[in-house]
C-alpha cells in the first residue's frame, strides 16, 4: 500500500499564519512537528506500507523534501503539479505513476493537514479499509459527525454505524438540512481521505473521466526528472478538467463503500477550529507565545515575535506575527479570506509570504527596509550555495555574523569568517556559498533603485530554479 500525500493546498483562511508559499501543513500548529509530518507520522505501525507519494505544487517542493528529510522516509516519490488542478487528476496521476513498473498497489489517499487525534482508531479503520479496497470497491472515510456542521459535504450509507456501500454525496447543507443528516444517523462528513486498488480508480476514470486521464497520462508520459521531483508536463496536466474526485468518479460509480471513522477528526478550516483542535485550557482560552491575558475568555491568542497583551474580551481570535497582526471575532474567522483577497488585490506581499522566507539554501530574514535600502538576515546551510547572479538595480553589502562564507564576485573568490565583511557592486556577478560544518549567518545590506526579488538574473544554480 501506498500512502498517497495531497498536499497543494494555500491555506488561507489561517492568515497570517497560514500564507500561499508557506501553508498550514507546512506549520507546526501542533507539537513540534508539522501537520504535514503528522500526516505520515501517524502511519507508523500500518503494515505493508511502501514509501509515500507527495503530490504538491512546484513552489512548495523544497519545504516537502526537507520536512521528509527530517522523518528520514527512504525513497519517497514527489509529483510535482505545474498548474492547480484539483484532487482528480491529481490522484489519477499518482496511479498511473503507483503502475509504472507493472504493480497495482493499494493508494491511501490522505490530506496534509488534517487532525486525527485517536490514531489507534485511524488504523483500524484503514485496516477495514483495505479489506474492501482489496475486493475492488473505492472506498471513502466517512467522518462519524459531531454536530449538525454546515461546513462540509455529506455522505449518505445505505446502512446505519457500519461498512456499507453509498448512497449519496451531497453538497453542504443548510443547518435544518444538517440537523436532519446528523439525526438519522446514517449520513457521515466527508473526508476526503480515500483507498482503492490503483487499477480500479483508473478503470472508474476510464469510465467517467476519459479525457481527464488521458490528459494525465500525456503530463506523466512526458514528465521531466529534476533532483529528486518529477516535474509533470504543463502542457499535458492543464489539459484535465479542474474538477475534485467526489465529481469526477465517486458521485458516479457503483464501486463507492463508506468506512465510518469516529478518531477526533478535523480539518482545521478555520481558527474556531484551531481552537477546539488545540484544547483550550484556563478560562477556555488557547495561548502560544509571549501573551499576557486579563479577563478573557473562550479566545485564541497567538504570538509569534512580541509581547501581546488582551484585556476584558471574550471570543476572540489575536494572531501577531513579524509583519502582520489579526484581531477577530471567533465567530467571523472564516471571513479572514475576505482580508486576503483585498491583500492580493493590493498587490500586498503578507498575502504569499511571511517575512521569514524559506529557500532550498536555507532562509532570509527581511529585518529592515525603507527608501532605497533594504536589511537581511541570511542563513545557508552548511555546504549549500545560493545562485550565481547579478542585478541590475541594487549593490550589496554582506557581514559575516557567524560560520564562513566563500564568496564569488566576477573572478575573484573570497573567504569570510566571522566579523568580516565585503561589497557586491551592482551589476557583478556573485555567488554566496558556505563551505563549513555550521550554518552560515550574514546580514546583507542592499542599497539602490529597486530592490525587489525579480531583480535577480541567475547564471548557474543548484536547485534548478529559473
Amino acid at each position: 500500500m501506498i500512502p498517497v500525500v495531497m498536499s497543494g493546498g494555500s491555506g488561507t483562511r489561517l492568515w497570517p499564519l497560514s500564507r500561499k508559499h508557506k501553508p498550514k501543513q507546512f506549520l507546526s500548529l501542533f507539537g513540534d512537528n508539522t501537520m504535514f509530518q503528522q500526516t505520515l507520522m501517524r502511519l507508523d505501525g500500518v503494515p505493508d506500507l511502501e514509501p509515500p507519494t507527495i503530490v504538491c505544487s512546484n513552489e512548495h517542493r523544497f519545504m516537502v523534501a526537507e520536512q521528509l528529510q527530517e522523518l528520514k522516509l527512504a525513497s519517497p516519490t514527489i509529483l510535482l503539479e505545474p498548474v492547480a488542478r484539483d484532487t482528480a487528476p491529481a490522484m489519477a496521476t499518482a496511479a498511473l505513476q503507483a503502475m509504472r513498473d507493472g504493480d497495482d498497489p493499494l493508494l491511501l489517499i490522505l490530506a496534509a493537514d488534517h487532525v486525527i487525534a485517536d490514531v489507534s482508531a485511524f488504523q483500524t479503520a484503514i485496516a477495514q479499509a483495505r479489506e474492501q479496497a482489496e475486493k475492488g470497491s473505492l472506498v471513502t472515510f466517512g467522518i462519524v459527525p459531531t454536530n449538525a456542521n454546515t461546513g462540509y459535504g455529506y455522505i449518505e450509507a445505505n446502512e446505519k454505524g457500519i461498512i456499507s456501500r453509498v448512497k449519496a454525496f451531497v453538497e453542504k447543507p443548510d443547518l435544518p438540512t444538517a440537523e436532519q443528516y446528523v439525526s438519522s444517523g446514517n449520513y457521515y462528513w466527508n473526508s476526503g481521505m480515500f483507498m482503492f486498488k490503483a487499477s480500479t480508480l483508473l478503470s472508474e476514470l476510464e469510465i467517467y473521466s476519459p479525457d481527464l486521464l488521458s490528459a494525465c497520462r500525456e503530463a506523466l508520459d512526458n514528465a521531466q526528472p529534476d533532483l529528486d521531483f518529477i516535474r509533470l508536463d504543463e502542457l499535458g496536466f492543464a489539459k484535465s478538467e479542474a474538477i475534485s474526485i467526489d465529481y469526477a468518479v465517486m458521485e458516479k460509480t457503483d464501486k463507492a463503500v463508506v468506512v465510518p471513522l469516529d478518531a477526533g477528526w478535523n480539518d482545521v478550516g478555520s481558527w474556531s477550529s484551531l481552537w477546539e483542535c488545540a484544547g483550550p485550557s484556563q478560562d477556555n482560552n488557547v495561548i502560544y507565545g509571549d501573551v499576557m491575558l486579563d479577563d478573557v475568555s473562550n479566545s485564541y491568542i497567538h504570538s509569534e515575535d512580541r509581547l501581546v497583551s488582551v484585556l476584558g474580551l471574550e471570543n476572540v481570535v489575536v494572531v501577531e506575527t513579524t509583519d502582520a497582526v489579526m484581531v477577530a471575532s471567533k465567530d467571523k474567522t472564516q471571513d479572514v479570506k475576505k482580508i486576503v483577497a483585498e491583500l492580493n488585490q493590493s498587490g500586498r506581499p503578507e498575502a504569499e509570504n511571511h517575512r521569514l522566507c524559506y529557500r532550498p539554501w536555507g532562509f532570509y530574514d527581511s529585518i529592515d527596509n525603507g527608501d532605497r535600502f533594504q536589511v537581511k538576515r541570511i542563513n545557508v546551510k552548511p555546504g549549500a550555495s545560493l545562485s550565481l547572479q547579478m542585478h541590475h538595480h541594487r549593490a550589496e553589502h554582506w557581514i559575516v555574523v557567524s560560520g564562513t562564507a566563500q564568496v564569488i564576485c566576477d573572478d575573484e573568490v573570497t573567504l569570510l569568517t566571522e566579523n568580516e565583511s565585503t561589497y557586491i557592486p551592482l551589476g557583478k556577478k556573485h555567488r554566496l556559498h558556505n563551505p563549513g560544518q555550521i550554518p552560515l549567518e550574514i546580514i546583507e545590506v542592499q542599497s539602490g533603485s529597486y530592490l525587489g526579488e525579480d531583480d535577480i538574473i541567475r547564471f548557474d544554480d543548484n536547485y534548478h530554479r529559473d
